[in-house]
């Protein structure tokens, strides 16, 4: 089909801005240089001469943790954490991979945890501290944000943090942690722009028991969270990410909502996305919901993509009751003269059994005046038409091999005048052109090639090939059927 619906707007995660330098600035005479000890030049005054003594130059932040010892900073820490470039020194720092400096870090960090990762620049310093610091370290931060843990995963910047945390625990009491403080608001999460990233974060780390919650929590809400925006795109990695029983679980809901998911917008999608699975046990029950339903779901945009794929994937009894349906004059006139249901129609004709595309075919012929002159009519027309030309080829074929068949089962002598000369294998003919007999059999044929006319046959001698007319080779007898 041609017209499809418009995609759901794809899951992105958000962008927060990054640290970065400060822009040189352009001298009067071309060069650069930095901003340690003047402003910029005004843009009036750009191609002007300086007057006056210079105007003192703006401190760079950036160089000023060039050369700065930690020691001096300890103190400073927590401050520095919500500075661009104090915060880039602290990574920096911790980089360093020194027991001493990280553990410093986290002292004067640990307190203010909740409040750094939701920070702008301090949630950098946070995730740079879960990968660098101790087990037990971690095990402190997950306990000190757990209360805190939804409320952070739906900022923009907190996402990111906890997805941070989410990659690097590893201990037992580190994923209850996290488990309990997140399974209460699953769907709050899935539905927000930054939280589904963060049950994604969950789905593709944790294992397959630790994680079962999201299945709980989805399968409770299958509808709710199949028709979301975000939300269906999730529950489509939750099947990608899935074991054999979470994927049962899932696919279960689904179906029983079947009829309410493929009218959706989005949800569509995610019937749409079952029926790719490709296994069957899975796609006839979800298909076979439909049947009684093709006429109206046909009818309307976002369902009318699934009835075609619901045709192509279909067994082959669930494909003929869906295509029964559409068989009957008055049903057909109302789909053919739909923009969406039409479409419909050309797929069943292509994947019609031969018996029910006749019976579409006998059907569609009576309406054909009304829609030719439309687009999706002159499609249908030409369908039909080139079906037409197939079936008189296969005819043609048919009768062509049939009529071999029959001369080669039943080979008959066909005299000719006079001489009574077989057509078939004539033994003295090989003799030679030379020899009485050949020179006979020669004389003979020539003479009913002639009287039989060029339009029944067309005659070599048996001493003449059609190339050649000189080389010695069997007789030859072509009929023109």
């Amino acid at each position: 089909m041609n017209q499809q619906p418009p995609s759901p707007t794809p899951v992105v995660q958000p962008q927060q801005p990054q640290p970065s330098a400060p822009a040189s600035s352009t001298n009067n005479n071309g060069g650069t240089h930095s901003n340690n000890n003047s402003t910029p030049p005004s843009p009036t005054s750009k191609n002007k001469q300086a007057s006056g003594p210079p105007t003192p130059r703006r401190h760079n932040d950036q160089d000023r943790f060039a050369s700065v010892r930690f020691e001096d900073v300890i103190n400073e820490i927590y401050t520095l954490c919500k500075d661009q470039y104090g915060c880039r020194y602290l990574q920096r720092k911790l980089e360093e991979q020194k027991d001493d400096q990280r553990d410093s870090i986290f002292e004067n960090v640990f307190p203010h945890f909740v409040e750094l990762m939701t920070d702008p620049f301090g949630n950098y310093l946070c995730q740079k501290l879960m990968e660098h610091c101790t087990d037990d370290q971690r095990t402190l931060i997950v306990e000190q944000v757990s209360h805190d843990m939804v409320s952070i995963s739906l900022n923009m910047h907190g996402t990111r943090a906890v997805q941070k945390m989410i990659e690097f625990i590893t201990l037992p009491e580190q994923i209850d942690t996290v488990v309990v403080a997140l399974a209460p608001n699953v769907v709050t999460l899935i539905k927000d722009l930054n939280g589904n990233h963060v049950i994604q974060r969950c789905l593709h780390r944790l294992s397959s028991d630790n994680k079962q919650f999201i299945y709980n929590a989805v399968s409770l809400n299958c509808v709710e969270v199949a028709t979301h925006r975000h939300g269906c795109c999730v529950l489509q990695r939750c099947i990608d990410y899935s074991a054999e029983n979470q994927k049962a679980q899932l696919v279960t809901e689904i179906i029983n909502h079947a009829l309410t998911l493929v009218q959706d917008p989005f949800g569509n999608y995610v019937v749409q996305y079952v029926l790719d699975l490709g296994d069957a046990n899975f796609s006839d029950l979800l298909v076979r919901r439909f049947i009684g339903h093709v006429g109206s779901l046909s009818v309307q945009k976002f369902s009318s993509n699934v009835m075609e794929k619901c045709i192509r994937v279909a067994e082959a009894d669930t494909r003929r009751h869906l295509i029964e349906e559409m068989a009957n004059r008055a049903r057909l006139e109302k789909l053919l003269r739909d923009s969406y249901a039409n479409y419909v129609v050309q797929t069943a004709l292509d994947y019609a059994e031969p018996t029910q595309r006749a019976k579409l075919v006998e059907c569609i012929r009576p309406l054909l005046p009304a829609i030719r002159n439309t687009p999706y009519g002159k499609r249908i027309q030409g369908k039909i038409n080139r079906e037409q030309q197939r079936n008189q080829q296969q005819e043609q074929t048919h009768h062509h091999h049939h009529h071999n068949h029959h001369h080669n089962q039943q080979p008959h002598t066909q005299q000719f005048p006079e001489t009574r000369i077989s057509m078939g294998y004539l033994a003295p003919w090989m003799a030679g052109p030379n020899s009485e007999a050949g020179a006979a059999a020669a004389a003979a044929a020539a003479a009913a090639a002639a009287a039989a006319g060029a339009n029944d046959m067309a005659f070599f001698s048996p001493f003449q090939s059609a190339a050649t007319f000189g080389g010695s080779v069997p007789f030859s007898v072509f009929h023109n059927h």
